[in-house]
């Protein structure tokens, strides 16, 4: 009988500047487009995964409570595909924590999964490259795919479950970029990003946004690329609008804003014609992310939290790719 077998795994949440919304094989989590994220350093997910060869089942605790049953059965086809690409056969032991929080809009699925994926693997014995953690993470959570590369992320649509996943487009020093993140609300969202993604189809829209992904993808490539922040502002958001027009619009709407969003939406649009280098976009949440230069976000960050609505602020600069931990405990 093998030895029990462990390792820890950390991963950061990240923000996608051209949304993933919609899926076009459910199964594989292959995108109906592709998009570009920066990772959030700072915010993360911490997991540690211990094979077992006396434990009966898999079993997760998140953020030191036994999860959700739906929460559980993803955590396992995961491992499922682990145990199938080692060999090993044996069940899991599964503990994570997230330092921000869950469910509400911050890419929490993303961080904690890519994390799993790469605990998981290493405590199989698996040295997994990064395309083959990334298209392992994805299986799990489309988004989770672009928290294994570090700093500004694409992840292409690809074809096939072997050319879906997600590279880093520049590293995370390239252009010193601040994310502040106004909290609304911590609640745990009553729609799922997973079920959204299936709704997505049902709204007239969203034929029209996937046709023009493209353009948009290389219009924020390029702004990445250049460092020219105006541009960036115009596409993120668009992209970000364009997501949510779709959910609106969808079979049942989903409307996940409360009325603090839109206030911080507008006051960054205002403050960015008062010249302030600020944008803001939201990814399935109320929370809204107000991405600017280094030189202004304590500005940002004092205006915000003196915003009604706003419970606090979290402020994140560009991260680095998914971290094997060895010899942590």
């Amino acid at each position: 009988m093998p030895d029990r077998t462990e390792a820890i795994a950390l991963a950061n949440a990240n923000i996608a500047l051209i949304k993933y919304w919609g899926n076009r094989e459910e199964d594989l989590r292959l995108p109906s487009t592709g998009s570009i994220s920066m990772n959030l350093g700072g915010l993360f997910a911490r997991t540690r995964v211990v094979f077992d060869p006396m434990a009966a089942a898999d079993q997760l605790i998140l953020n030191g409570e036994g999860a959700s049953a739906p929460a559980v059965q993803r955590a396992s086809a995961l491992l499922e595909q682990v145990r199938g690409m080692s060999g090993l056969n044996c069940f899991a032991y599964v503990e994570s924590e997230n330092n921000f929080p869950t469910g509400a809009g911050i890419a929490s699925s993303a961080a904690g999964f890519a994390a799993l994926a790469l605990a998981a693997s290493r405590a199989a014995g698996l040295e997994l490259g990064e395309p083959a953690l990334s298209r392992l993470a994805r299986r799990a959570s489309g988004s989770a795919c672009r928290s294994v590369p570090g700093g500004f992320v694409e992840w292409q649509a690809g074809e096939t479950d072997q050319d879906s996943y997600a590279f880093s487009i520049a590293p995370a020093e390239y252009w010193k970029l601040v994310d502040c993140i106004a909290i609304l609300s911590q609640a745990h969202k009553t729609t799922s990003s997973q079920a959204g993604h299936g709704m997505a189809p049902t709204s007239p829209l969203q034929a029209a946004r996937v046709a023009d992904t493209p353009r948009r993808l290389a219009l924020c490539r390029q702004a990445i690329r250049q460092r020219d922040f105006s541009a960036l502002a115009q596409v993120v958001e668009l992209d970000s609008n364009l997501m949510h027009a779709v959910m609106l619009t969808s079979t049942p709407p989903l409307l996940y804003w409360l009325p603090a969003t839109l206030r911080v939406m507008q006051a960054a649009v205002a403050w960015r014609a008062s010249g302030i280098p600020v944008c803001y976009t939201i990814d399935a949440g109320p929370n809204v992310h107000l991405l600017c230069q280094e030189d202004y976000y304590q500005q940002i960050e004092e205006r915000l939290g003196q915003m009604e609505g706003v419970q606090r602020v979290l402020v994140s600069r560009p991260g680095g790719p998914a971290q094997w931990l060895p010899g942590a405990v």
